[in-house]
């Protein structure tokens, strides 16, 4: 019983059986009164019939005649007066005497059943008051043997019996072939979850039909992708961080043994300590980056929007950028219109392009251009970091906002950077419930286009 195809079928089971059996029961009922009915009425019309003719001819011969008539048949039939002697019957009279009236003066004019009760009286019979200028002068009394009843309710009976033993077997049939239908795909689902624990993503289940078991599969096809690409990144993530925590601390450690075993030169031990130094900012640097993201993943740092008027922020970044690239021969240029406000964190807001803007030095060329730019459009305000630099091809786009994500894997040093900046700032947007967009070619450079 642990089955669920099994708890299917037994419940379906039990649901059309308890439909089948009252529906039977019902018809069966109907069946049955109906054709009781029906012989009690035909009794009656004969009846009414022997009462006609005696009415006009209510003499021996003619009670005789009539007599004669119902002894041929599966019918009895016994006459009285209106005092109820019997004058003729087509059986003996004894047999029915527990059904002849004794007040044969409340009859109504067409007659009336005086016993209906075929399942336990032997006989069912109506009775007929035959009239004479208005008055009472005999009764026709017709019985019918209520075996013939019995033989035909016996018969339906069959009927019904069989007709129930084909309906069940049916039922059985179309129940083992629905419950098997609905839990089939169920199943598949269970061993494809079965698959997904230990590890294995690749699962595919049989197309199904358009409806909840068909969405249920499709999402469960959708979540194995994800946990697949989720373990990946981890995997991924794991390793970068290993690589990323792994190099400052080699160079720091190679360092400070050269320092703490050899005698080195003045200017040799200033160079070791300014890499040492350079390195445990490195380290310092990334871990705070990770550090960052672990917030952002369990939505424990807090972003407090409040009117931003980029003018006056944006002259702030330029101060604040202005002179690093100047270092490095590049042309910065700041655009936004005066009473331009934005609904933002502006510690946040900063932060987002400092790291864009830090992204754009480095991978800008001597003598390069950066454009900062803000303005409005429709009820949205567009924020654009663009650069004339190296760019990004076209298959790295879609990721270049994951962590730890680095377009050229083999760059040098001197670039920097942990591949978690982009990460930081796609988090910190969408925090802010704006989006970022990014369009690149390569050699001619990358725009970053924040929409608020």
């Amino acid at each position: 019983m642990k089955k669920l195809s099994v708890k299917l079928g037994m419940l379906f089971f039990f649901i059309i059986f308890g439909l089948i059996t009252f529906m039977f029961f019902f018809l069966h009922n109907g069946i049955t009164q109906s054709r009781v009915e029906e012989e009690l009425n035909s009794l009656q019309s004969r009846g009414n019939s022997h009462r006609d003719i005696l009415e006009k001819h209510f003499d021996l011969d003619t009670i005789d005649h009539v007599v004669l008539m119902e002894s041929e048949a599966e019918t009895d039939v016994v006459i009285t007066n209106q005092d109820g002697q019997v004058l003729n019957s087509s059986a003996p009279a004894g047999v029915f005497a527990k059904y002849l009236q004794a007040s044969p003066a409340s009859f109504p004019r067409d007659g009336q059943i005086i016993e209906g009760d075929w399942d336990e009286e032997p006989y069912i019979s109506t009775v007929s008051p035959i009239e004479k200028d208005g008055k009472l002068v005999g009764l026709v009394y017709m019985f019918q043997d209520t075996a013939s009843v019995h033989s035909l309710m016996d018969r339906l009976n069959k009927h019904f019996i069989i007709s129930g033993w084909i309906s069940i077997i049916f039922t059985i049939i179309i129940i083992i072939f629905l419950s098997k239908g609905i839990t089939k795909p169920l199943l598949n689902m269970k061993e494809a979850t079965s698959q997904i624990s230990k590890g294995n993503y690749s699962v595919s289940l049989p197309n199904t039909h358009e409806d909840e078991l068909g969405d249920l599969a499709k999402s469960i096809e959708t979540l194995a992708r994800d946990l697949h690409y989720l373990t990946k990144q981890r995997n991924e993530f794991l390793a970068s961080i290993s690589h990323e925590l792994r190099t400052p601390l080699t160079y720091i450690k190679g360092y400070a043994d050269i320092l703490r075993k050899q005698s080195l030169p003045k200017e040799d031990m200033e160079n070791y300590l300014a890499i040492i130094v350079d390195e445990a900012n490195r380290l310092t640097q990334l871990v705070k980056e990770l550090f960052e993201l672990a917030k952002l993943d369990q939505n424990q740092f807090a972003i407090a929007k409040e009117p931003v008027d980029l003018h006056p922020f944006f002259e702030k970044i330029e101060q604040r950028f202005l002179p690093i690239l100047q270092e490095s021969n590049i042309e910065f240029t700041v655009s936004c219109p005066s009473n331009l406000c934005v609904m933002a964190d502006p510690l946040r807001l900063e932060q987002i392009l400092f790291n864009l803007l830090d992204n754009a030095k480095k991978y800008s060329p001597n003598g390069g251009t950066i454009i900062l730019k803000a303005w409005r459009q429709k009820n949205n305000i567009h924020i654009l970091v663009e650069d004339h630099g190296k760019g990004i091809p076209e298959q790295d786009l879609p990721f270049i906002f994951n962590r730890f994500y680095r377009v050229d894997k083999a760059r040098t040093r001197s670039l920097g950077g942990s591949g978690l900046g982009l990460a930081i700032v796609k988090e910190l947007v969408h925090a802010h419930g704006a989006d970022i967009t990014v369009s690149s070619k390569v050699n001619a450079g990358t725009s970053f286009e924040i929409i608020f």
